[in-house]
């Protein structure tokens, strides 16, 4: 066989893989929008059922001999190439696969659909000790996982390297402790503003139905293909990109707090985008149909509903819209002060109602408290203790209740460690990569007031969605903005912008 054969048959078996992998993920989209509780025993063993039979494809002793005959052949020679970067990564994923045992994919997957039911119970309850057990499994099916994997350091390196390749736990620590000092200053200096926006504006009744048609329309100004995709509800917002042709997008509405639905609206658009924007079809089940990194898919969201959603520009467009639909809700307001209110900052429970300035501060606790449950020297009895602790020091309020505090993100239930710090990172990338945007296409700005927002998309597409994973975020970060990842640019943004809205 030749390196040429071998690496067809690897590109048709990763191609069955990614189909059984978009089929759980079908499962995953139903069990948080349309399942009822009962069918969580069925589920859970459907979704132990295809994760085995993931598990057992993957580690077939075939892909390594395949793999093998293609490396380091004329192929692979250049390690720019497609072929080079589907090599790369499926290598990456076979020998991480070869180290796990199928009992333990099973059992974590069987857990983590059970868990789910019980976390949003828990939730709802605002009652940690209901939730205690399943963390405790999952905390444990965790660590189970990083020894698998084998690590250098702490236990936590071997699970962000799941999503975020190539990162480590000290480069991540070290950038966020450089943005953590200047997020403090800049709150400090918004706090004692002479001039505090209005926010009642966004906290008067707003029609739900009003809600969700205003965020269908803003979706498909950014360029959501309704035709392949649809929005809905569930309690925490995501996007599932199921392969070409199929990305879903889930959101949530308070009759009471507009910032709520549309900006999860727009954030999960942002983040469809680049599944859209990825060469699916034709590259299915391979590294070139699949995002860089997590950090780099919440680039794209975090520039989205922050960079774009939260402009002066986008509002320019849209508020005369919106004032069209909720007449009485906005009668009296002006554009700057709708602009203030959806921009206010105060420190508030909810990371994903958080405001650009203090997010960063939910998403820094979170991070810390991952590390310390993975090594051991946090115990899950006592995450709502140390969780409250930590967000007065950072946040400076109490929390009330569990659902304001540790319960209310679904990651921890759905075996997610690691996944944490990717928001910081990809909102520290969404800046770096707006202001290369803004350098190629000056008027960027004065485009959205005019609702041209497809010149950003069609960008974006061209510089980042289309290469997939051919490039490491490392690599596709001084490619696409000449420099290495650094908290300036997001700092330099978010001070120039909150200068004017508070006028410190």
């Amino acid at each position: 066989m030749t390196p040429k054969e071998a690496y067809d048959e690897l590109v048709a078996r990763v191609g069955e893989l990614s189909l059984l992998g978009s089929s759980q993920a079908v499962l995953e989209w139903d069990q948080q929008v349309n399942m009822p509780p009962g069918g969580a025993e069925l589920r859970a063993n459907q979704m132990s059922l295809l994760a085995g039979m993931i598990h057992d494809r993957l580690v077939d002793p075939k892909i390594g001999e395949l793999l093998a005959q293609v490396e380091g052949s004329e192929l692979v020679a250049d390690p720019d190439s497609i072929e080079a970067a589907n090599v790369r990564e499926l290598r990456d994923a076979y020998n991480k696969e070869t180290k796990l045992p199928k009992e333990l994919v099973e059992e974590l997957n069987k857990t983590v659909s059970l868990a789910h039911l019980e976390w949003t119970a828990a939730r709802k309850a605002s009652d940690f000790k209901k939730f205690l057990p399943w963390l405790d499994k999952i905390v444990a099916l965790c660590r189970r996982k990083a020894e698998a994997y084998g690590y250098t350091g702490e236990p936590y390196n071997a699970l962000l390297d799941n999503y975020e390749p190539g990162a480590t736990v000290d480069e991540v620590a070290a950038v966020f402790a450089q943005l953590r000092g200047e997020l403090v200053e800049l709150l400090g200096r918004i706090r004692n503003a002479p001039h505090q926006p209005d926010v009642s504006i966004v906290e008067r009744p707003y029609d739900l139905e009003k809600q969700k048609i205003f965020g269908e329309m803003v979706a498909a100004a950014m360029g959501y293909d309704f035709s392949c995709g649809r929005l809905d509800v569930s309690t925490h917002p995501f996007t599932v990109g199921l392969g070409y042709g199929d990305t879903r997008i889930t959101t949530r509405y308070n009759p009471n707090r507009f910032n709520d639905s549309i900006f999860g609206t727009i954030h999960e658009a942002g983040h469809a985008l680049y599944e859209m924007g990825i060469e699916k079809r034709e590259f299915f089940g391979t590294a070139i149909a699949d995002a860089a990194s997590l950090g780099i898919h919440e680039s794209q969201s975090r520039m989205w509903e922050n960079i774009v959603g939260r402009s002066r520009s986008f509002w320019v467009y849209f508020f005369p819209q919106l004032q069209r639909m909720f007449r009485q809700s906005l009668e009296g307001v002006t554009l700057d002060g709708f602009y203030g209110a959806v921009n206010h900052v105060a420190p508030s429970y909810i990371r994903v109602e958080a405001d650009e300035v203090t997010y960063n501060l939910h998403i820094l606790l979170r991070f810390e408290m991952e590390r310390a449950l993975m090594s051991g020297d946090l115990k899950p009895a006592d995450v709502p203790g140390e969780w409250n602790r930590r967000f007065k020091t950072y946040l400076g309020i109490d929390v009330d209740t569990d659902a304001h505090g540790c319960l209310q993100d679904v990651h921890w239930a759905s075996g997610l460690f690691g996944y944490f710090p990717t928001y910081t990172l990809g909102t520290l990338y969404s800046a770096q990569f707006f202001a290369a945007a803004l350098k190629e296409v000056p008027d960027l700005h004065q485009r959205f007031e005019t609702g041209d927002f497809l010149t950003l998309r069609n960008w974006l597409k061209e510089n980042i969605h289309r290469h997939g994973r051919r490039y490491r975020a490392k690599k596709l970060c001084e490619r696409v903005t000449g420099r290495p990842l650094s908290h300036k640019p997001l700092m330099e943004y978010m001070t120039a912008k909150y200068r004017e809205i508070y006028g410190f």
